[in-house]
């Protein structure tokens, strides 16, 4: 991807250097409160899992960074600021406004208004504070664990998450979400798919108008995505982790369904072609 010296998108926090912790009241109530579990034979970590209670974030020394690291944190905010570019002109020709998302970077562990989040559960959007939350450890994993290898893999898995916001300003997201509880597990995993393949869809969509603003592809770029969407398929995640696949438990669609949706996206351009829930096949 053709990135280097262009604009950063501003709306970035920076939470590496810094440590979440969670405390139940805090200060000396937490350390009672732990000894008299300990007395009654509990055991005080289990207990501080299942009482998570409020989270703060405590300051630890700047770690130095790595050239690579500084170089990788430059190359997302410049996926940011092209994701920003592309809505920001697609909502304005739809008669609307589109309000950027703000993308945090942490490392190992994250407070979310959707609760906490670690590096083991890979990037995600939250709806409630409408940011997008990366470990960008993750990268490196995106090549080694999942053979997803490029920076337009990164691209890929920024844009996606940015096509999760665009379902929340839309209303899509508060929609899938009321039906959680009124249908069965089953069900439900069904909606989840179709969001996440329509999440794939506007990252395609992004891809092409990023690229016809900005030139942004070098050669082999979209084999990367494609690729990347694929590593990150249900069946392909059950194969690597477990040895076999359970359809019903699928909640993001197969590499398939994720490539296709993504090659969609890629080919028309126009968000108004990804009503995933409305079609028939995936």
């Amino acid at each position: 991807m053709r990135w280097q010296g262009r604009t950063e998108s501003e709306n970035v926090e920076d939470r590496r250097g810094t440590t979440s912790r969670r405390v139940i009241g805090g200060g000396i109530g937490t350390l009672v409160i732990l000894l008299l579990v300990w007395l009654l034979g509990g055991d005080p970590m289990q207990f501080l899992q299942e009482n998570p209670g409020v989270s703060t974030s405590t300051p630890v020394s700047t770690e130095e960074r790595s050239a690579e690291e500084n170089q990788l944190a430059s190359f997302v905010k410049v996926v940011l600021k092209d994701t920003e570019d592309v809505w920001g002109k697609l909502f304005q020709n739809a008669g609307s406004q589109y309000r950027m998302p703000t993308l945090v970077l942490y490392t190992d562990q994250v407070q979310s208004a959707c609760g906490y989040g670690s590096a083991a559960t890979g990037p995600f959007y939250c709806p409630g504070d409408e940011k997008v939350y990366i470990d960008l450890a993750f990268c490196a994993e995106l090549q080694n664990q999942y053979d997803a290898p490029g920076d337009f893999a990164i691209a890929y898995v920024i844009a996606h998450e940015v096509g999760h916001h665009v379902q929340n300003l839309l209303g899509i997201t508060d929609q899938i979400a009321s039906m959680q509880g009124r249908v069965s597990q089953e069900e439900y995993n069904q909606y989840s798919i179709r969001l996440e393949l329509q999440a794939d869809f506007f990252a395609g969509v992004w891809a092409h108008h990023a690229q016809k603003m900005n030139n942004i592809l070098e050669p082999g770029d979209l084999d990367e995505a494609i690729n990347a969407a694929s590593a990150v398929g249900d069946d392909r995640i059950m194969r690597r982790t477990q040895g076999y696949v359970v359809p019903d438990a699928f909640t993001h669609g197969t590499s398939d369904q994720r490539q296709r949706w993504f090659k969609k996206g890629w080919d028309t351009g126009d968000p108004n072609q990804g009503d995933t829930f409305a079609a028939r096949t995936l």
